[in-house]
């Protein structure tokens, strides 16, 4: 039987809102497994388990640039919110993105290893890095990018936390509406069909359980069961439920919930081909108590390569 330590509730707690002993029974009945014993408690507790797993105790900013028909989305990881608001700091993860949209790096070492000075340090975007981690005395690290290149893009950055770049071809003013929408909504895909398999299978998954622990509890009441058929109609109900509520285009419209994104954007004639969030800290899988042991791993790595 692993050790459920304070840490572990706490960080469960964090991501669902359940109740601290329910979290403590729920880690303890998946021995451990964090991502299990979130689907316990949503089993038991209902979506209300799921409405603060965007928490997240990562700090950083994710900047943009968009240079010609390429762009990109950046981002960049430090230790405390006071260092988000550094004027070097911001500078640095600006020049992320402009080189990513400029250079179009493989991946973050390549992105590192691109020439840039600035503050006095270089020649390398790496160097300034590690100049910056001395200068203002926390770590920080380049998390991830993604650059789109010969497109029409639409950016909105929610403060320096959210950031959505959209590719689309039609109006501009639609793509940057549906920009701010992604940001509000933080769908997952375009449509139902692009909606990942292994999202599907842990909905379908919870729903089963809701569904058997429900007979049970029938059963305890004396009622008649529900037939195999109605179940799986109920089970399948959830899922398509879920796949319509994280879909872009199946989203009711933000500005206008009276209608879908998919039908403003026909009103409007505009197509939307793909679109990236970033929301700093997202999908973080803590193995240490704070963000800033995972950072300062991160950057002894980087020092160690």
């Amino acid at each position: 039987m692993a050790a459920i330590t304070a840490s572990m509730v706490g960080e469960l707690r964090a991501k669902t809102d359940a109740p601290m002993m329910e979290c403590k029974k729920a880690l303890t009945e998946a021995e451990g497994n964090m991502e299990r014993a979130e689907e316990l408690l949503r089993v038991k507790l209902g979506s209300k388990a799921g409405k603060a797993a965007s928490r997240v105790t990562a700090e950083g900013v994710v900047a943009s640039a968009v240079v010609g028909h390429a762009g990109a989305l950046v981002e960049v990881n430090c230790e405390t919110d006071f260092v988000t608001k550094n004027d070097s700091f911001l500078a640095f993860a600006k020049a992320c993105a402009e080189l990513v949209a400029r250079s179009n790096p493989a991946d973050v070492a390549a992105l590192s290893a691109l020439p840039h000075a600035q503050d006095g340090f270089g020649p390398t975007l790496e160097d300034v890095r590690k100049g910056l981690v001395g200068k203002i005395g926390e770590n920080m690290s380049i998390r991830r990018f993604k650059r789109y290149e010969n497109a029409k893009l639409a950016t909105y950055l929610h403060g320096t936390r959210i950031g959505v770049m959209v590719e689309f071809e039609g109006d501009e003013g639609a793509a940057k509406d549906v920009a701010m929408h992604v940001a509000a909504m933080k769908p997952v895909a375009l449509t139902a069909a692009d909606v990942p398999a292994k999202l599907i299978e842990t909905e379908r998954s919870v729903a089963s359980q809701k569904a058997a622990e429900d007979a049970e509890k029938a059963k305890a009441e004396g009622k008649a069961p529900q037939s195999a058929e109605i179940v799986t109609r109920r089970v399948e109900g959830s899922v398509q439920k879920f796949l319509k509520e994280v879909s872009l285009f199946n989203q009711a419209f933000v500005k206008n919930d009276k209608q879908t994104v998919e039908q403003m954007l026909k009103e409007r004639a505009t197509r939307i081909k793909g679109f990236t969030l970033y929301v700093v800290g997202e999908g973080i899988e803590k193995k240490v108590d704070d963000f800033a042991a995972e950072v300062a791993a991160q950057v002894a790595a980087a020092k160690g390569a």
